[in-house]
């Protein structure tokens, strides 16, 4: 006898199931997302990487006794997706990258398929959001830039969106490396709801672990974003790839940060910096070609900060602007930095500097379109600040500090890193905490010399 089709609600924010409607959902607290999803018994999926299939015998084994090997890994060439995952792409593992809609995953994975059909290997990309013809124009537009590698002789196009028929392709062809562009768009008829709902989005998921893991083939699944910047979808699939990658950038910038926010076999700290144009990205090895101008006018209200982005240390030019204010509350805009931080500085150099901050706008902004969250840079947002106010030029100083509520100085991670890539560049005003004790001991060492502006570079 035939099973009758049951309803079942479901969280579309964590993927909690309940029998019943929920006004807030018990596993995430978020409030009128549990959906109606109709589950309707239909024949399971056969073959491999199916949840049906078990495949090798299953037996106990001692932890003691088990036989491990080094993971082998694909190198690109890419050095800064590498850097991020680790070394390379690990042979076997599950990758998710996500992203703003056009910032540039769909060019990204191209170029590096591209690339690597060029150097020998069988590539698989599956596009379930555009077709053939416009995945040759971005191959076209790709290859123009005139990268050795480009051609695509063993890059295979599947316009698929059936995880199930995807399997079989992968099983027929063995390729090194398979491009699922993207999650969202895989619609199975062996689980319910439309494409991008929580049971398709973990049934195509649940698919593509086991074929990776049984085939040990590469697959990278692009990711769609929510409207608050997080990975769409329900929050297991982030559990059950092994990376987790976010690409990011401004709008009207072409600088491109690749963030790893998951990775079972490489650090979590690390980021690639990349720069889009008309052929696709481009590695960017020295970050002060994009954040520091060749050559930098002595203006107050510049100072530099070196920042650290995984293991990775450079210079990073910091903007303030303060302005006399008729308003009852004065502005604060601030890009680039967490405003309520700059708030919590802009009160320390109001109490401890005695800065008439309460009667002016106060703008910040990092230069070249990069987000900073790194505490090593407070220091040199108070300079920049005060800078801009006294009039004294000290665009050749480099902050490296945390400043504290009680205007002390103290000290952050790699700092030694961070003093030899200024010395590096020529720099040799460094303040750190180790001259310097309090903020106020800062500025009067700026007020007798009246301003670090004058060295050599």
């Amino acid at each position: 006898m035939a099973k009758k089709p049951t309803i079942n609600f479901v969280c579309q924010e964590c993927g909690y199931d309940s029998p019943q409607w929920l006004g807030k959902c018990p596993e995430c607290g978020a409030w009128n997302s549990m959906k109606e999803i109709r589950v309707q018994p239909l024949p399971q999926a056969t073959g491999l990487g199916s949840p049906s299939w078990v495949g090798e015998d299953v037996k106990l084994q001692k932890l003691k006794d088990v036989a491990y090997q080094e993971k082998s890994r694909i190198q690109t060439n890419f050095q800064e997706l590498n850097t991020v995952l680790g070394g390379g792409i690990v042979k076997g593992s599950l990758i998710l990258i996500a992203g703003d809609p056009g910032v540039g995953k769909s060019t990204l994975l191209l170029q590096l398929g591209l690339e690597l059909a060029g150097s020998g290997k069988k590539i698989l990309y599956v596009s379930g959001e555009e077709s053939v013809e416009q995945i040759k124009l971005r191959s076209d537009r790709i290859g123009k830039g005139g990268k050795k590698g480009t051609q695509g002789e063993d890059l295979y196009v599947l316009p698929l969106t059936d995880p199930d028929r995807i399997v079989t392709q992968i099983e027929d062809l063995r390729p090194d490396l398979v491009v699922i562009d993207s999650i969202q768009t895989l619609e199975s008829p062996n689980a319910s709801g439309l494409s991008g709902s929580v049971a398709q989005v973990r049934y195509g998921a649940l698919r593509f672990v086991r074929t990776a893991k049984l085939l040990n083939i590469p697959i990278m699944l692009v990711g769609h974003v929510t409207k608050e910047g997080m990975v769409a979808g329900p929050m297991v699939l982030s559990h059950m790839v092994d990376t987790v990658l976010f690409l990011e950038g401004e709008k009207y910038t072409a600088t491109r940060i690749l963030r790893s926010l998951k990775n079972r076999f490489g650090p979590v700290d690390e980021v690639g910096i990349f720069l889009m144009d008309e052929a696709g990205m481009q590695e960017v090895r020295d970050p002060e070609q994009l954040f520091l101008q060749a050559e930098r006018g002595k203006t107050p209200g510049s100072v530099l900060v070196a920042t650290l982005e995984g293991s990775r240390a450079f210079l990073v030019e910091i903007q303030a602007l303060a302005v006399y204010s008729k308003l009852p509350m004065p502005r604060r805009v601030v890009s680039g930095v967490d405003p309520r931080r700059v708030e919590l500085l802009l009160a320390v150099l109001q109490k401890k500097c005695r800065l008439p901050l309460e009667t002016m706008d106060i703008f910040v902004n990092v230069a070249g379109g990069i987000k900073l969250s790194d505490p090593g840079i407070d220091l040199g947002i108070c300079l920049a600040v005060y800078s801009s106010i006294k009039n004294i030029d000290c665009s050749d100083v480099v902050g490296i500090a945390e400043v504290g509520l009680l205007g002390e100085l103290r000290r952050i991670p790699s700092l030694e890193k961070r003093v030899r890539e200024a010395k590096k560049l020529g720099l040799t005003k460094i303040l750190t905490p180790d001259k310097y004790k309090t903020i106020q001991d800062v500025i009067v060492s700026i007020e007798k010399k009246g301003g670090y502006g004058n060295q050599k570079r």
